[in-house]
């Protein structure tokens, strides 16, 4: 488990990317010209990729084992 102060700079680098994704997903929706479909594909993306790398941290990526009832 991480120090405290290495978890909150974790965070603090998921919350500066996930605005600057919301960003790019506005730019994308006003190019397909429907902003709220760009900010949800951000949300989206957001959810993914902070599941992703608590999973890595978690050491899970990958796992698949019937006997523990997980399997991605």
């Amino acid at each position: 488990m991480p120090f405290p102060q290495q978890r909150r700079r974790h965070r603090l680098i998921w919350l500066v990317s996930s605005i600057g994704l919301y960003i790019v997903g506005a730019i994308v929706g006003a190019a397909l010209q429907n902003v709220w479909l760009g900010l949800l594909l951000a949300t989206i993306v957001s959810l993914v990729w902070l599941i992703a790398v608590e999973s890595r941290k978690g050491g899970n990526v990958g796992l698949d084992d019937p006997d523990r009832g997980v399997e991605l």
